[in-house]
């Protein structure tokens, strides 16, 4: 068979005018009738061997990809099989032969039940054009199971000879039949439209409308009417629309958006006006997703009066479809009593653009200049909310003997003023006309700065302007620099950090504190070494830490910053800070350091936990770094975490995985946030006094030791004295559950 196959398709080829040189091996894989390449013989060999049946499911699954027509045979002797037939079924819809369709189609004659669905179902996915009589007379299949399968496979071949039977059976006595045969002639009416067959599809589509079928069918196939008839589907879309079936009304509204045709917004508009309030907002939601001008004057004037849900709507949608031509109808909505109508009709009028920003905008500005009474501050806040280039128009407006419109022109200029107009604001700021407008100047110059394209030079006219403003204002421009960020900002923070105004030395410190980038840090270290003890040193030494631990840099920077720090330091909770700050730096420049600050008692524990942090993250340490950890009690051991639980009472909470995340090669274990809570993803018993247990092998010995929340975890050798000996606070939590360390009794003292 398989020779036979070659030989054809070699003179096949001589047929067609090529030069075909092959050599015929009656045993070669290429052409063996038992499979037409490797994969596919190993494929067949567990079909038809002895293997489990879902070893031969797996086969089944894979003959999808590596199958040719030899594997027909096999797995049509499958399609009677209870467990085995959906699989076979999986290759054959897949190979492209039609010696598939001739199996399922012999194999339909003798099923029933499941295993005859099953068959029909993969005669509709090959879309088999000689399995249509097959089909039709399942249709009336006392088995409804079957009867369906026959319709959508019907309908999926979708031929004009397929629908025949399907449109017969739309007149059938039993309900079950009809709903079957509507659902494929669906289907199939897809498909013909899919083929251009239009005429064929748009009738298919009427007789199902026509039908005494369910509901959902009906609406389907109105759609499908609506779309195949194209622009001619424009009057059935209208009567859809006016149908009192909610259903179909949706379903109209939904069909308009697919429709392409120029009939459609017209249409829509038409029937606005005679729309109830429910169906006409969603009329104006399809107009405005539709978009054009045909929708503007209908929805204009359902926005100008009628039920307020109504007209709600209608503005919103000249927000995205409006013109030009809506402003001043949304100007007058805008001044309406009613606070939503008017503040949807000012977002409207925010938003609205088409046909053109700039007419619009003139529109609103040369309004501007002739507005009195309450138009004045409307115009004035469209302004700034569509950012027009009316300097001048609205700084007129800031002497107005009204504050409400001096405090929305401030609004508005700190929206629309650019850098050269920048001192208009700074004045404002500084030395205000009326002390009222002081703080709606202040917030308008700041958002003003901080959208300005050149910060460097925005902040320079900041600064300048401190100089001759009091110290309030001193303080709000500071807050500004601090928000703006730059080298020109930091300057002016730092000095002010540095004079001896203590106001502006406790806003300053504060905004360091909390720079956004790492250029503070030099400034911040300067600070920390110069400023007195007390708040400001304090807040200047933390900042600095903070972008040690915070900012990218490299292992060396870091190293380097935790000695200047170090250095810095002026207590030793500063210098505790330090060494928590650089345990995550893994160099041995800090593992040194660290080593050298446990030499100080009152910095051992704090010294340790750095160094089993580094020491984890070291990987393969040197030698030199294992002498260095055995000053502090640190030798390198073999650790493994067996089991570890957190808890309290019955409470108990798995933790072994987060232990082994970071154990190292000492005994000392540190972890990765403050508290077992934090490290461990929460607390399993609130309120309730917990324990740590862990369960290890140290150096082969197996151990088990307990800890008392926020304990430093010290696991010691197996065999060795009580281990709640070493059970001690973490440091960083060290008045954590209201009690304090004393490095004097090594445990945890009640009270304050």
């Amino acid at each position: 068979m398989s020779v036979n196959r070659c030989l054809y398709a070699a003179a096949t080829c001589l047929m067609a005018g090529w030069c075909v040189v092959f050599v015929v091996m009656l045993s070669g894989e290429a052409c063996a009738a038992d499979g037409r390449t490797p994969k596919e013989q190993k494929l067949l060999a567990v079909l038809r061997g002895d293997a489990t049946e879902a070893d031969k499911a797996m086969a089944c699954k894979e003959l999808a990809v590596f199958g040719s027509v030899d594997a027909v045979p096999d797995l049509a002797k499958l399609l009677d099989n209870e467990r085995l037939a959906s699989w076979a079924r999986i290759p054959l819809e897949a190979i492209p032969d039609a010696a598939c369709d001739a199996a399922l189609r012999e194999a339909a004659d003798g099923l029933s039940g499941r295993l005859l669905v099953g068959v029909i179902n993969s005669l509709g996915v090959r879309r088999d054009l000689a399995a249509i009589n097959l089909l039709a007379k399942r249709l009336g299949d006392a088995d409804p199971a079957v009867a369906d399968a026959a319709a959508a496979a019907l309908g999926k071949v979708g031929t004009a000879a397929a629908a025949e039977p399907l449109r017969k059976s739309l007149a059938a006595a039993t309900p079950a039949l009809r709903a079957s045969a509507a659902e494929g002639c669906v289907l199939c009416a897809e498909h013909l439209l899919a083929a251009n067959q239009t005429a064929a599809a748009t009738a298919l589509y009427d007789a199902v409308r026509q039908a005494d079928v369910p509901k959902p069918r009906v609406i389907e196939a109105t759609r499908g009417a609506i779309l195949a008839r194209g622009e001619q589907g424009v009057p059935l879309l209208v009567e859809t629309l006016r149908s009192p079936d909610r259903d179909k009304n949706r379903i109209a509204l939904g069909t308009a958006r697919e429709l392409k045709a120029a009939g459609v917004l017209p249409a829509l508009a038409a029937e606005l006006p005679r729309a109830t309030p429910e169906r006409a907002v969603l009329l104006i939601e399809a107009l405005a997703d539709l978009g054009g001008m045909a929708a503007v004057p209908a929805t204009l004037q359902a926005a100008g009066t009628g039920p307020k849900p109504v007209r709600l709507s209608a503005i919103r949608a000249l927000g995205r479809i409006g013109d030009a031509t809506c402003v001043n109808p949304l100007l007058t909505v805008a001044a309406d009593s009613d606070v939503d109508l008017a503040s949807a009709a000012k977002s409207a009028l925010a938003e609205v653009s088409a046909g053109g920003s700039k007419e619009i905008d003139d529109q609103i500005r040369g309004r501007l200049a002739q507005a009195q009474g309450p138009a004045l501050p409307l115009l004035i806040e469209l302004v700034g909310r569509r950012r027009i280039g009316a300097v001048d128009e609205v700084a007129a407006a800031l002497g107005n003997a009204d504050p409400a419109v001096r405090g929305t022109a401030l609004a508005c200029l700190g929206e629309i003023v650019d850098l050269e107009r920048l001192p208009l604001l700074v004045q404002q700021a500084v030395v205000p006309k009326d002390k009222a407008d002081a703080g709606a100047a202040m917030k308008a110059l700041r958002a003003a700065s901080v959208r300005m394209p050149d910060r460097e030079a925005c902040a320079e006219k900041l600064v300048s302007a401190m100089a001759s403003a009091p110290p309030e204002t001193k303080v709000a421009i500071l807050d500004i620099l601090g928000e703006m960020q730059g080298a020109n900002a930091l300057a002016a923070v730092v000095a002010a950090a540095e004079g001896d105004d203590a106001t502006l030395q406790d806003a300053s410190t504060r905004l360091l504190g909390n720079w956004m980038t790492s250029e503070a840090g030099p400034s911040l270290l300067d600070l920390a070494k110069s400023l007195p003890a007390g708040k400001y040193q304090s807040r200047a030494f933390r900042g600095y830490l903070r972008i040690l631990r915070q900012f990218a840099a490299s292992d060396a920077e870091r190293s380097q910053m935790g000695r200047l720090a170090y250095v810095a330091a002026r207590t030793v909770d500063d210098r505790k800070a330090v060494l928590d700050a650089v345990r995550r730096t893994p160099t041995m420049d800090m593992l040194t350091m660290v080593v050298e600050a446990g030499a100080t008692p009152e910095l051992r524990e704090d010294a340790r936990i750095a160094t089993a942090t580094i020491m984890s993250k070291m990987g393969e340490a040197t030698p030199e770094a294992w002498t260095l950890a055995g000053r502090l009690g640190l030798p390198k051991v073999q650790l493994e975490i067996l089991r570890a639980t957190y808890g309290a009472g019955d409470v108990q909470k798995d933790v072994t995985t987060p232990l082994r995340k970071v154990v190292g090669n000492v005994p000392l274990i540190p972890l990765p946030a403050a508290g077992y809570n934090a490290s461990f993803g929460g607390d399993p018993a609130p309120g309730q006094t917990k324990r740590l247990l862990i369960q290890y092998r140290l150096d082969g010995k197996p151990g088990e030791a307990s800890f008392a929340e926020d304990a430093v975890i010290v696991l010691p050798v197996p065999g060795a004295a009580a281990n709640d000996a070493t059970s001690v606070p973490h440091p960083s939590r060290s008045e954590s559950l209201h009690g304090r360390w004393s490095p004097t009794r090594r445990t945890l003292v009640a009270g304050r």
